[in-house]
Formats: structure tokens, sequence, C-alpha cells
């Protein structure tokens, strides 16, 4: 088992467009953008991150919002939500918020004993506020007050048409089943960050999921540092996972593999963090460039659209 994992460390999805994107995280949800910068592979593209006050690994929602993509189908083989906590007793004030900003697909539901209310993102992205009590992570002071805000993921549910591999999968990456109801089965990091839960909802006669703008890319899971990640990579190898070479994704390091089930999976350090190029005040401010793009700067500037 890998010890190593303790829950999300991310969460990277794609849309349509950049601006109604950051408006819609960091307006209609108050969580903060901690990063502006490009996609390593397309460099006219901008890659969008979303978090805490610092970024914390557990807190962050990140994007590459392409122009013209068409909308993702949803189907199997995907991420279908992605839950946030939010404080005891707030899910009133967020239903209020969100109608109010035009917010769709606003639904009550409980799940597993807990309270949440689903709602749809710009590109029909599924996402959920989840009350939790006791949640010790500080929601950023945006434009949502602290005592009603995001915390963090509480984690995310994916669609398979059988869960029988992936299930096998997560309880090698240190979760454990603890629950399930209906078709959908929890499992959780115990002593996790916070971030810690993966739901996974069997839907046998589901069409495979076309990505598109609204879908997830892929789920990112937290290591502490280099050796642990290095630890988890030979682990997955050595079970007959192929898994990619670490690669310096500026904010952390990054392996990647496909699941039985068709999600990709990233392993994601906590090191160095957000505050490595810009200080915490100012995160998410300045547009960063991969090194490998920097003598690009002028180009690429031209070519993105504006962004508030």
């Amino acid at each position: 088992m890998l010890h190593q994992i303790k829950g999300l460390h991310h969460v990277t999805s794609m849309a349509a467009d950049a601006q109604e994107n950051n408006d819609f995280f960091t307006g209609k949800l108050g969580l903060r953008r901690v990063k502006k910068t490009v996609n390593f592979d397309a460099p006219d593209v901008y890659h969008l991150y979303y978090g805490d006050e610092v970024g914390t690994p557990g807190s962050v929602m990140t994007y590459f919002p392409f122009p013209h993509i068409v909308r993702g189908r949803p189907g199997s083989g995907e991420v279908g939500d992605t839950l946030f906590t939010v404080p005891k007793g707030s899910l009133g004030f967020w239903k209020e918020r969100l109608t109010a900003q035009g917010v769709t697909g606003l639904k009550d539901e409980v799940l597993f004993g807990e309270k949440r209310l689903r709602f749809a993102g710009p590109d029909g992205d599924g996402f959920a506020l989840v009350e939790k009590e006791g949640d010790p992570r500080a929601a950023f002071a945006g434009t949502v007050p602290t005592d009603e805000g995001i915390q963090g993921f509480h984690g995310v549910s994916m669609r398979l048409r059988d869960q029988g591999a992936t299930a096998e999968l997560l309880k090698f990456m240190n979760y454990e089943p603890i629950d399930k109801q209906g078709n959908v089965t929890r499992f959780a990091v115990r002593d996790g960050n916070g971030a810690d839960i993966v739901d996974l909802e069997t839907l046998s006669d589901a069409a495979p999921a076309r990505q598109g703008a609204g879908s997830v890319h892929h789920v990112a899971f937290a290591v502490e540092n280099r050796a642990a990640q290095l630890e988890v990579r030979k682990a997955l190898m050595d079970t007959g996972y192929h898994v990619t070479p670490v690669i310096d994704r500026d904010y952390f390091w990054a392996i990647y593999f496909r699941t039985p089930g068709g999600v990709l999976f990233e392993i994601a350090t906590n090191e160095p963090g957000f505050d490595r190029d810009e200080d915490t005040a100012h995160l998410g401010e300045a547009l960063r460039i991969p090194q490998q793009h920097e003598h690009l700067r002028s180009q690429i500037e031209r070519i993105l659209p504006p962004l508030g």
C-alpha cells in the first residue's frame, strides 16, 4: 500500500473561455487565482490555477481554457463531479448566492449522510458543495465571507462501467472502502489532507465520455516530496502500470498513468509550491511562462486573450 499518498493535490479540467472561467471561480465561488501561466504543451493557451490563499495542495482547481473547444460529453471513464467542502450550515447561503448569480443545475442532495448542493460550471462541469463539520482548513477571504467559504476539496466522484480494477488500484494507493450507497462506493484516506475522498459510481450501460469543455482532464494525488514520489512511481511500475518519467511542472513535480477505468491519474509533489516565483501577496497576478517558452513571451502575450 502506498502510504505516501495523502489525498488529492489538484484537479485539472478544460474550459472554452478563460475570462468566463476566471470570473466563475474567483467571483461566484470566491477562490483565489493563485497562478496565471500557460499550458506546457500548448503555450498559446492559459493554464489557470484557483485555490485557497497560498494554493495549498488539496485546494487547487486548474483549467486549460481552449478557445473554440467543443463541449465534453458525459459518460463512463471520467471524473463526474468535483466536491468542495464548506462549513456546516452554509448551504443555504450558497444556494441563495448561486441562484442569484445565474448558476445552473442546482440540486440539494444527501449522500453518505452528508448534505450537498450540486451545480454546474460554465461549461457544464459537475460540482458539489458538501457540508463538513470541523474542517480546519481556512477559506480564502475573497468575494465570499470566510464563515461560508470553500475550504478545499472534499474529493472527486468517478463514473465507471466497472469499478473492480479501479477499486483495487485505490486500495493500493492508500484508500480504503468505507461505505456504499446504491451504485456508489466511497473510498477514503485515513488521516489524509482533508481532500481525501474518492467515490466510484458504477454505470454499467453508460457510453464512454468524450472529453471537451467541462471535462476533467486528470486528477492529481498528493505526496510530500520527490523522494516519496519516486517510491510511488517504482511501486506502480512494479505492479504493471505504465508511468511517465518525472516531469517538472514548475510548482510541483508530476508523474502520470492511466487507470483501468480510463481516468488519467497524476501523482504530484507538495513542493515547491506556488510562491516559488511570486510573493504570496501577489499570487496569480503576473503572467508566468515556463522557462522553455520564455523566449516566446512576446508572441504568447499577443495571442492570449486579455484576462482581468
